[in-house]
């Protein structure tokens, strides 16, 4: 196990709700960037400590290792003169219970701190020019203690998957397709692969948007899907990875809306399919006359296009 330290002030609050860190290849004039590299050398069960506005705020513990993947949707502006191509590492991060201000102890700390992409300048004010640094184990440990998290086993966290679908022959074959497309950029082939069966970076963006099922309540995440709105085959690349392009749902829920059995207007009214016995919806306990949460506007576009397909298999039926 390594300890990390990452500066992150722009993308904090992204990247500690969403449970990853995310850095550019490299710097925006293409110079090489150690503290971009290191995203490669983080392993599974190495800690990580999330330091913004001068302050340890938050501690993770890494759960994948680095994956290529796009700038994330929701960095919106900020960023934007970086890449959107870089690397993706998961991280689960807790809220410290009393935040560390590093500088406050630059005396005790400093002399720990490494000597070439150190996290802090000498005063004890962040440095800009690193993203992420290993740090080593003794200044980990001090960290710990000083943010009085004395066991790791604290940020153990439970299995984040419950469900866990085996892939049908559709979906194998759609993964192929993504294996296969040269068209595709690198770091665009392993995100759509796992976004198909509802995981990776989409699964985290979904649950950021929508941290529970819209039907049921259910905010377990481990127990609910996340769900494509517009179907996979009919969206284009963009769509795949987008988070507005989803929502959770529980098992049952997401069997009925993935076959268009139900659907939703934007304003969160439920719509049932005629060929749908109101016996299922009773013994699942789905209220059809319940309104849900109404729908973000990013979303409405792809609920329009779920709609027509409900609407063609109403007339179908």
């Amino acid at each position: 196990m390594a300890y990390w330290w990452v500066n992150h002030k722009q993308t904090r609050d992204h990247e500690v709700r969403g449970g990853y860190l995310w850095s550019p290849y490299r710097n925006t004039n293409d110079a090489f960037n150690q503290t971009y590299e290191n995203m490669k050398l983080v392993r599974p069960g190495d800690i990580v400590f999330s330091y913004a506005h001068g302050r340890i705020g938050a501690v993770g513990r890494v759960t994948e290792a680095a994956s290529p993947s796009p700038k994330p949707i929701e960095f919106g502006n900020v960023g934007g003169y970086w890449s959107h191509e870089g690397w993706l590492v998961e991280v689960d991060f807790k809220e410290a219970r009393r935040p560390l201000l590093p500088k406050a102890h630059i005396d005790s700390i400093g002399p720990m701190l490494p000597e070439r992409h150190s996290p802090l300048q000498k005063n004890g004010n962040g440095n800009q020019g690193c993203y992420l640094a290993g740090i080593s184990d003794a200044l980990g440990h001090v960290l710990m203690a000083m943010l009085d998290m004395h066991q790791v086993r604290e940020l153990d966290q439970p299995p984040r998957y419950v469900i866990d679908h085996e892939p049908n022959a559709q979906v194998l074959d759609d993964i192929h397709r993504i294996e296969t497309d040269a068209s595709i950029p690198e770091t665009q082939r392993l995100q759509l692969t796992k976004a198909r069966i509802g995981q990776g970076f989409f699964r985290k963006q979904v649950i950021l948007l929508d941290p529970a099922c819209r039907v049921t309540g259910v905010t377990d995440t481990r127990l609910l899907i996340a769900s494509h709105i517009k179907p996979w085959r009919e969206a284009n690349n963009a769509e795949r990875l987008s988070g507005y392009n989803g929502m959770l749902l529980s098992p049952h829920v997401d069997a009925l809306f993935d076959e268009q059995f139900i659907t939703f207007e934007d304003d969160g009214r439920m719509r049932v399919h005629p060929s749908l016995s109101r016996d299922v919806l009773e013994r699942w306990s789905i209220d059809p006359a319940k309104q849900v949460e109404r729908f973000r506007p990013e979303q409405t576009t792809f609920l329009k296009h779920h709609r027509e397909l409900f609407a063609r298999k109403a007339t179908s039926a």
